[in-house]
């Protein structure tokens, strides 16, 4: 039987719950750095995001947020441009909601990038709540019928 050389198990490699970083300082963008909104993720860490400067990145997530930051479609983070290759990033952070509401307030993100939900959902919603949805008929119009 070989001996146990390793410093733990499963339960030591999930780690502890680290929330230290709820209230961190707000990160601006950097010259060779970007803005961007996941639009959706492509699996083996990478996804692909929407740059505020309108090119779309596939983007790398690094080894340090592997698997510790969860990132969704819709999420703003912070992009890191390369320069040997223009259609492709690396993502350094994500925002948190609260964060990104700040940015957008500050005037970093344009005024028109939905925050907090997904994209899918923000497609048909410039309507003015679905009130055109039915149709009221009056009395006088039934009667003609």
């Amino acid at each position: 039987m070989p001996k146990n050389k390793g410093k733990g198990g499963k339960n030591r490699k999930r780690g502890k719950n680290e929330a230290d970083d709820e209230k961190r300082e707000l990160i601006f963008k950097e010259d060779g750095q970007e803005y961007a909104q996941v639009l959706r993720m492509l699996g083996n860490g990478r996804c692909e995001a929407m740059c505020i400067d309108g090119s779309k990145r596939l983007c790398h997530i690094r080894g340090k947020m592997h698997k510790k930051v969860w990132i969704a479609a819709g999420d703003i983070i912070l992009v890191g441009l390369r320069d040997y290759q223009d259609d492709k990033a690396d993502v350094i952070l994500k925002y948190m909601p609260d964060e990104a509401r700040l940015l957008k307030a500050y005037g970093e993100l344009p005024e028109n990038t939905r925050l907090n939900e997904g994209i899918a959902a923000g497609i048909d919603d410039d309507d003015d709540g679905g009130a055109d949805d039915y149709i009221e008929f009056e009395d006088e119009d039934i009667d003609k019928i």
